[in-house]
């Protein structure tokens, strides 16, 4: 579980591997429920009761209640499977958009996208800071199969332009976030990340959920997290 070194890891670097966050019985089970996908992956998980119980569960909210300012809050989860069939890179980038129920204009919130059929959009840049998006690795993952890649303390410089993401790229080359099955990667939205193709016949499934630490203004709704 968390140790009291994770919040200060997290203030300076924008991340955290927690260990051993889910045993194999309840990994097994977990995708059990996930089940197949085809592509790349499943979008809007909070939906799938395994998924709601889980990132509503009081071990994983006791995971980010530490980050952020208020009650930790669900408001989106993405199941990824990246294997030889459903292969993909990704370049540096940081995560800028959350998902709501419908376009509503609001100064200080935009561009809009649609991603799936669903309206996405770029808030303020104090939300963002604001939320904490936890990895739960359900298979080994590594440089082979395509483990993310971090740039420790890009979190801390807002919204990022191509020129910044390149300054900050010729800097350093990040750190590769191997783990094992059941480790958790805890991660600020606005970390720069990448992760390459994977050259491994094995599977490396992540179930991404996102927690915010704030209310939206209204009449905004989370797409998720109801």
């Amino acid at each position: 579980m968390a140790h009291t070194t994770t919040e200060e890891e997290i203030a300076q670097s924008g991340f955290a591997l927690i260990s051993g966050v889910m045993n194999d019985s309840e990994r097994q089970t977990l995708l059990a429920a996930l089940g197949e996908v085809t592509g790349a992956g499943r979008r809007g998980l909070l939906g799938l009761p395994a998924v709601a119980v889980l990132a509503r569960s009081e071990r994983w909210l006791e995971l980010a209640r530490a980050h952020l300012p208020v009650e930790p809050r669900p408001v989106r989860a993405i199941y990824f499977d990246k294997s030889a069939e459903a292969n993909w890179g990704v370049a540096w980038h940081q995560d800028l958009t959350i998902a709501l129920q419908a376009r509503v204009e609001m100064a200080g919130f935009g561009p809009w996208s649609v991603k799936e059929g669903i309206p996405h959009v770029q808030p303020p840049v104090d939300l963002l800071e604001r939320m904490l998006t936890i990895r739960l690795h359900l298979d080994d993952a590594d440089e082979t199969n395509g483990a993310l890649r971090v740039l420790g303390g890009s979190h801390r410089f807002g919204r990022l332009s191509a020129e910044r993401i390149q300054e900050l790229r010729g800097q350093e080359d990040g750190f590769l976030c191997e783990a094992a099955a059941g480790d958790a990667l805890l991660m600020r939205p606005l970390l720069l990340h990448a992760s390459g193709r994977s050259v491994s016949p094995r599977h490396r499934r992540v179930l991404h959920i996102e927690y915010a630490g704030y209310a939206l203004p209204e009449p905004l709704q989370w797409h998720e997290g109801a």
